[in-house]
């Protein structure tokens, strides 16, 4: 007869993943956000790019706090409080329409990323933990697709109700009137009241599945419980160090194409679609594509070592980014489009890869490559900055160019030092 903790372990995997599917969901409506508040704010590509330097600066920033606060609250403790401070986060765009202030929009993301950042420091070890060890690695991809599919969806929802109204059917042009403004700001607010929903709705079924989840963790292997290590132990090391530059330049590529491929899409020399058309698009190619690719991906790293399949798609990377910066037209947009395929499996593999070659404990290792994460800050502000001094959304794309080539250097590097490659290792997911 099967115990109460084995009995209770797949309703409780069910209700973590979908705390992967939450955040991929919250973090995709960044994309048609920024192109709504640019022209809502009459805001250059920069200063809209510091929605993204807002969020993935809370990464940065709370990383290793988080650690420190799931170990003493628990898992499911800290959940719920992860949730609390992500729906006041919602609220606070709610403020920031009402007084029509971008920088209180920029702290209101800035507070959803100290909820996810807890999120993601509380689900992951959960995943990992919730069932036989064996199985682990396939658990976090499961989850992993999932986090894709609320991408996905995100970003067709964030751009259905942010980009779809009359204001914005000819282009991401600034918004001059006051009742055009007004409309855009209560689109906007539509989006978050109902990621507030969502996210209440989240709340109540952790609490509900609350006592489930602490007894189908097995604690005596402490992987229900966040280890509050210190990245600096991770500093001396070549390795730890290496993954996390690849991280910080692959996070900052992937979030930074991501942010500009709506604006891009409906630019006349690319696509010249509507913005509501472009974010559909975005939605269903480049981060459909990344989904697919996450299926496809876990099947083909079963027959291939990681390093040189991950070699292998930075290297299509390098290619279509160059081309997206090279060409216009069709043939532009969809070698855009396609890097979402390609970027699948990257995150997940650099970061068993370093896990698996660091010579520092796991916890600390682990914590500098989740500070690493802010690079989604740093690089598509840099972007933004090229597109405003050259009046091309297009030129923009050699960050990325640059973040697969340093990202390619990692991986050939890997492939040619031999590590446990097939070693279950529990990872961050969601991006």
């Amino acid at each position: 007869m099967p115990s109460r903790a084995a009995s209770g372990v797949l309703p409780a995997f069910v209700t973590v993943t979908c705390l992967f599917f939450a955040w991929g969901f919250i973090t995709s409506n960044n994309d048609p956000l920024i192109a709504a508040l640019k022209g809502i704010y009459s805001l250059t590509t920069a200063e809209a790019m510091l929605t993204q330097f807002a969020f993935f600066l809370g990464y940065g920033v709370f990383s290793l706090p988080a650690a420190a606060v799931v170990g003493r609250l628990g898992p499911s403790r800290s959940i719920l409080a992860a949730l609390g401070v992500m729906i006041a986060g919602c609220f606070v765009v709610l403020v920031a329409s009402e007084l029509r202030t971008y920088v209180l929009v920029l702290m209101a993301l800035f507070t959803l990323a100290a909820g996810i950042t807890m999120l993601q420091v509380a689900a992951n070890p959960l995943a990992a933990a919730l069932g036989a060890p064996e199985r682990s690695h396939f658990r976090l991809t499961f989850a992993q697709a999932f986090n894709s599919l609320g991408v996905v969806l995100g970003v067709h929802l964030g751009a259905s109700l942010m980009l779809s109204g009359d204001i914005f059917k000819n282009g991401g042009a600034t918004i001059t009137d006051e009742a055009s403004r007004a409309a855009g700001l209560a689109a906007v607010n539509h989006a978050f009241l109902v990621i507030a929903a969502f996210l209440a709705a989240l709340g109540v079924l952790i609490f509900v599945m609350r006592q489930r989840i602490e007894t189908a963790v097995p604690h005596e292997n402490g992987a229900g419980q966040a280890e509050a290590g210190s990245a600096f132990a991770a500093l001396r090391c070549g390795w730890a160090l290496a993954g996390a530059a690849a991280i910080f330049l692959y996070v900052g590529s992937e979030v930074t194409i991501g942010s500009l491929m709506i604006n891009y899409l409906n630019r006349p020399e690319v696509l010249g679609v509507s913005l509501a058309m472009a974010g559909a698009m975005t939605a269903n190619y480049y981060w459909g594509g990344a989904l697919a690719g996450r299926f496809v991906g876990s099947v083909l790293l079963a027959v291939f070592p990681a390093a040189v399949l991950l070699s292998i798609m930075v290297a299509v990377n390098v290619g279509l980014s160059l081309a997206a910066f090279l060409l216009s037209g069709p043939a532009a947009a969809w070698c855009a489009l396609a890097i979402g395929l390609f970027n699948s499996i990257m995150f997940p593999t650099i970061f068993s890869l370093t896990l698996q070659r660091s010579s520092a404990p796991a916890s600390s290792t682990a914590g500098l490559l989740c500070v690493a994460i802010v690079g989604g800050a740093i690089l598509p502000w840099i972007a933004g900055k090229i597109t405003d001094a050259t009046g091309s959304f297009g030129h923009a794309f050699i960050v990325p160019v640059i973040g697969y080539v340093g990202i390619l250097i990692f991986a050939v590097a890997a492939s040619r030092v031999k590590g446990a490659d097939h070693h279950a290792v529990a990872m961050p997911a969601g991006h």
